[in-house]
Formats: C-alpha cells, structure tokens, sequence
C-alpha cells in the first residue's frame, strides 16, 4: 500500500497525478495542456514547450496535491517520466522529481513514456465519478497510436510485453495532423478530422489506396496515404506542388469528404491488423487502444465492433487518459514500486 505521486512532461502537457495503491484508486490528475501556444505555428515547438514546463510544474504539482487532499510529506514514491520526448520538456518534470525525492527523501521512479501508454487502459471512471481501476486481462494485444508512434504489441503482463507490430515511417496522428493542415483545419487535426466525417456520415468517397498487404503484416505506413491526399487533392486543382493549397478550391464539402475517407481508410488498416494479431496470437484474451487518437470514437466504435465478433473483450479509456496524462505515470509507477524497480539521482533523460 502506497501513494505514487506522477509527473509527466514528456511533450507538451504539464500533468502531475496521485495514485493509492493500496485501494487502486485515482486520488488526483490534473492537466494543462499547451495546445494553444503551438496551434498557430501548425505543431509542437519545443522551446515553448520547455519554458511553459518551467512556468507550471510548480502549480500543476501543488493542485494535485489540493485535488488528493494531502501533502508531500504524504506520498511514498515519485514517478516521473524520464523518455523518449522532447529533451528540454523531460528535463524540467524530471528535475522537479528529482528536487522532490531528495529534499522529502522519497524513492525515485523512472517510467518510460510508450509504456505507460501501453498500461492506460487500467485506468477507468466508474459510475460513482471515482477514478478506479479497470481489469484488463492478460495476455491481450495493445494497439497505441499517437501523434509521434503506432505500435502494437502482445501484453503478457506488466513485465512482459513485446512490439510485434510498428510504423515504418509516419504515426497515424501524424498523418491527421498533416492532412488536416493540407486541407486547412489546422493543429491539431485528429479532432477536427472526425468531427468533418461524421457530417457525411463517415462514407469512403475517394478510397484512398490502402498499402500493399495491409492485411497480411502488422507493420504500419502512413507516409504513402498522406502523399495519397495531396497527390489526390493536386488532380482537383486543391493543391499546388509548389505553392501549396489553392484554398478557393477547398470547400467545406470538400474537405468533409477528404476527412471521412481518410478516417475510413486508417479505421480499415487498424481494423486489418487487429484481425490479424488476434489470429496470430489467439490466446489474446482482450485488445486495448490507447493513446491520442484512441480519443477517436468512429475508429473506437469500428475495433469494439470487430473484437466483439471475434468473441474477445475491447477496452479503451476515457479520452483524458488517451493523451499524455501522469495518471497512467502514476499507476505504473505503483507497479514498478511493488517490483523494488527503483531509480537513483542519477536518472536523466538519455538512459
């Protein structure tokens, strides 16, 4: 039984969580997220990321503990996130970890960002509005697609899982975000994509060309079907090589239909691949999705759909814990506690 305070600032949220282990409950997460200092430059910009890191640790750690009703001198652990990120981003959250576990001699987690992602789908709100845990069996087969990874893997437990299928090139949230600036909805764009489908009904107008084999690997591309877009976009006169979108071309039905054929056509290769991994791993017991775009409902609706058929349990959790939170920082932290899997004050972001 302990209480894990997490610390996530792997890109561009500053989210500090606290987790009692002993009763599996969510005792507080809170989040301020960036996206409005990134949005007019069309994505991330880490210097401002970095600096909004250092401008709000300090609150977003203080109101974490207000929402928990407890002090530092409460907590047992810290867990932090230490990579893969954004350098200047990682080395605020961690040096704040740090400062805390050496001035109130608290023992020191480091936690890895894709694998905290991986074990997010424990994390449920119940009815009651309590934040508790959910039961997620192994072994089952995760699939997390964000703005920067899709990777699928097979989940044996906590402490055994592997990558048995990942991107080659760009991430799906990647490709929404770069679509959706081609067509001007600007960053981010995975929201704003679904949104426009679901005006038509999330029909396949243009059946963008799925790749080769799609059904027969679990490896993802999604470089070609954003090139796809564009190159489809230059035969309607929407886009110029050289000079980029012609924007009295792109209409709002236009950009509808380019929206919901590229939502079905990514909805197609998950639902592929998830196919797949299950006939290749029958004894997967359930299938998760989590990160950023796991925020998706017609792509949630569409896995949900296909894992019921095959007879297996689908879990997803609620949007705020699919895109970077300390949550799921927090949680896995309590889990690599219960393993003795502690750090030193040597932790830094490269190792």
């Amino acid at each position: 039984m302990s209480i894990i305070l997490g610390i996530e600032t792997s890109c561009d949220e500053t989210a500090v969580a606290v987790y009692d282990s002993g009763r599996k409950l969510l005792l507080s997460s809170v989040i301020f997220s960036q996206v409005k200092l990134h949005e007019i430059y069309g994505g991330v910009v880490p210097e401002i990321a970095s600096r909004s890191h250092l401008e709000k640790i300090d609150i977003i750690i203080q109101a974490a503990l207000d929402q928990a009703n407890i002090n530092l001198n409460n907590i047992d652990y810290i867990a932090v996130t230490n990579k893969p990120g954004l350098v200047g981003s990682l080395l605020v959250g961690m040096c704040f970890a740090k400062s805390i576990a050496f001035a109130k001699n608290k023992k020191l987690i480091a936690i890895d960002h894709l694998q905290a992602h991986i074990f997010s789908s424990f994390l449920k709100k119940d009815n009651s509005n309590n934040n508790s845990i959910e039961d997620v069996p192994f072994p089952h087969i995760c699939l997390s697609a964000s703005g920067g990874s899709t990777v699928i893997y097979y989940v044996k437990d906590f402490n055994n899982y592997e990558v048995i299928g990942q991107t080659i090139d760009d991430a799906a949230g990647e490709a929404f975000d770069k679509v959706a600036k081609i067509i001007g909805f600007g960053y981010p764009g995975g929201a704003k994509i679904e949104q426009a489908a679901k005006l038509v009904d999330f029909q396949d107008f243009y059946n963008y060309t799925r790749t080769k084999n799609y059904t027969k690997s679990l490896d993802f591309t999604f470089s070609g079907l954003k090139t796809a877009v564009m190159y489809d976009l230059v035969k309607k006169d929407a886009y110029n090589l050289q000079s980029g979108p012609v924007w009295e071309k792109i209409t709002p039905e236009l950009q509808n239909k380019v929206s919901s054929s590229l939502l079905v056509c990514i909805a197609d290769i998950f639902q592929a691949k998830i196919e797949l991994a299950l006939k290749l791993y029958p004894e997967a017991q359930a299938v998760t999705f989590v990160g950023g775009v796991a925020c998706n409902n017609y792509i949630c609706d569409r896995l949900n759909s296909v894992t019921n058929n095959l007879g297996k349990k689908f879990i997803s959790p609620v949007c705020k814990f699919c895109a970077d939170n300390a949550a799921m920082v927090a949680f896995l932290g309590a889990q690599k506690a219960d393993q003795n899997k502690f750090s030193d004050y040597y932790l830094d972001v490269l190792n």
